[in-house]
């Protein structure tokens, strides 16, 4: 990689950077990269008066990071491992293929959140065993988790199949330093939006006529799914203007 830095022309501007990677990467902000750099992922060149210089070293390290990021959710931590074991020569930049890959744990699809992601199957029933295997936690994760409230099992004490994606996104987060019991604030904010949407359909599913309670169903799950992109939206744009400061 020094070769290609020395090789590089003068060197371009953060803007021209972000000019370059946005059509790729719709999410990229200045501010990102400035973090990407703080967290020593990338060290473009300064100038004497301080301003940065990136090489195309430099775009395709970005590049890389993004990438992984983007599609296989990797933690800073891991794709840090990965670039250092490049600058020793285990691999490049540009061959994505050669370095450690782990599967996408999630699915997040883009745009806005369908009703139907809320109706329930109630014959799926997941032992404390499976949870366990599937999730990809221990014994005592998720007995925290458990005593948290994160993760409740029913009466015969099995689980269902939100309780394996709840305790395998807490897992994923406490890699980047949350503790279970951090978690409760986002446990909070959803019983508020639950308990909202609940007074908004209780008067509906009151009603005397046979349908009501099937209206009050449908009702339920299109306010939570605009709640939820609602919430996305809102948290995207709480984190980008924390990062703008």
């Amino acid at each position: 990689m020094t070769a290609v830095r020395q090789a590089a022309p003068a060197g371009m501007s953060i803007g021209s950077v972000l000019d370059r990677l946005r059509s790729e990467f719709p999410d990229v902000t200045i501010s990102k990269i400035r973090f990407l750099e703080a967290e020593g992922l990338i060290s473009p060149e300064r100038t004497p008066s301080g301003y940065r210089r990136f090489s195309v070293a430099d775009i395709e390290r970005l590049r890389y990071v993004l990438t992984a990021q983007r599609d296989q959710y990797l933690p800073l931590k891991v794709i840090k491992e990965q670039l250092e074991a490049i600058d020793r020569g285990a691999a490049t930049v540009g061959a994505r293929n050669d370095a450690p890959r782990r599967p996408r744990i999630l699915s997040v699809a883009p745009g806005d959140v369908s009703p139907e992601d809320f109706r329930v199957d109630r014959e799926i029933r997941v032992s404390r065993e499976d949870l366990i295997a599937r999730a990809g936690v221990d014994e005592k994760f998720l007995a925290e988790l458990v005593r948290a409230g994160l993760v409740v099992p029913g009466a015969a004490g099995f689980f269902d199949e939100e309780s394996v994606t709840l305790a395998r996104t807490a897992k994923a987060m406490s890699e980047f330093g949350l503790e279970v019991r951090h978690l409760r604030a986002f446990k909070l904010a959803a019983d508020r939006e639950a308990s909202l949407v609940s007074q908004i359909a209780g008067p509906v599913a009151k009603g005397r006529d046979a349908g009501a309670r099937d209206r009050a169903e449908e009702m339920v799950r299109e306010l939570a799914a605009l709640s939820l992109t609602l919430h996305t939206s809102l948290v995207k744009k709480a984190v980008r203007d924390a990062l703008d400061r």
